[in-house]
């Protein structure tokens, strides 16, 4: 699984991927002015993404970020134009760090490896369980309804400590972090022993969960997993990255997404992706379009 999956999937993204030192000093003249926006071609939105990872981003444009990055280059006035590398170990030094591209399309809040944009969305790990289940009213990884149930998780996500917290993972079933994505999805087969009854529910990276679920036929029900008392945090903001130099470029990312927020909440529901507001309330299609201009 990639590593930006360990991040939808475990948010630890980050762990191992090197920023080139040069990369910032490059974006500088000798006397200190920031000139790091030439770095940005003025006719083209370059991005950084994965080749095969929906519903993130595929070499095709099939995902929600492929279609971010359309969104934000027709208000930009620019054609878009891909950068693809696995997001495993490298990722952001064989992309950003090297200047081969410049934005990052999905990225969490907070990572230093890249400077992050405002984030744009904010979501969470979710269970997933078929429609009409008894276990379609659980909330949270403590409920009791869970024991003795075998639960789908990814090995080495944060959620799979909070399995282990409560007691859950002598019956759960475990699915692989790193597999070549070119042939194999975890997140598709937790989905796909779900609907068969080989799980009684899974637990997933938001954004994965949401894609899958509503695909499903009939779509399978979905929870964030917002009210956890003990274990790591299962709640995120997710942002863009770019380089540390690159403050023009960053601000002018940040009013594209002040801007704009209503459809980019349009784009991530419409591939289900379980939206949160500061309250942890699900934002709905509804309200997404009450913001709309």
């Amino acid at each position: 699984m990639t590593k930006r999956h360990k991040l939808a999937c475990s948010l630890a993204v980050a762990a191992g991927l090197t920023l080139l030192g040069p990369a910032a000093s490059y974006a500088q003249s000798n006397d200190g002015l920031d000139l790091s926006i030439e770095l940005v071609d003025p006719k083209v939105l370059r991005v950084c993404a994965d080749p095969r990872n929906l519903p993130f981003s595929n070499e095709k444009g099939d995902g929600f970020e492929n279609k971010l990055a359309e969104f934000f280059a027709a208000k930009l006035q620019k054609k878009v134009d891909y950068t693809f590398f696995p997001q495993a170990t490298g990722f952001v030094r064989m992309t950003l760090g090297s200047h081969r591209c410049d934005v990052i399309m999905g990225f969490p809040q907070g990572d230093d490896l890249v400077q992050s944009t405002s984030p744009y969305y904010r979501t969470a790990y979710a269970i997933v369980t078929k429609p009409g289940s008894d276990l379609a009213d659980v909330t949270t990884l403590e409920d009791a309804k869970l024991k003795g149930k075998h639960i789908g998780i990814v090995a080495g996500t944060p959620p799979a400590t909070n399995m282990a917290l409560a007691g859950l993972m002598p019956t759960a079933k475990p699915y692989p972090l790193m597999i070549d994505t070119r042939v194999d999805s975890s997140a598709e087969a937790m989905i796909n022993d779900l609907k068969s009854g080989d799980i009684d529910a899974g637990v997933l990276w938001g954004p994965m969960a949401g894609y899958y679920a509503k695909q499903a036929s009939p779509q399978l029900h979905v929870t964030p997993l917002v009210k956890e008392t003990s274990g790591p945090k299962l709640i995120y903001r997710i942002a863009m990255g770019v380089r540390g130099a690159d403050q023009n470029w960053r601000r002018q990312l940040n009013k594209l997404i002040q801007e704009n927020q209503g459809e980019i909440n349009k784009i991530l529901l419409d591939f289900g992706v379980p939206l949160l507001d500061e309250s942890n309330h699900l934002i709905t299609a509804e309200a997404a379009a009450k913001t709309s201009p």
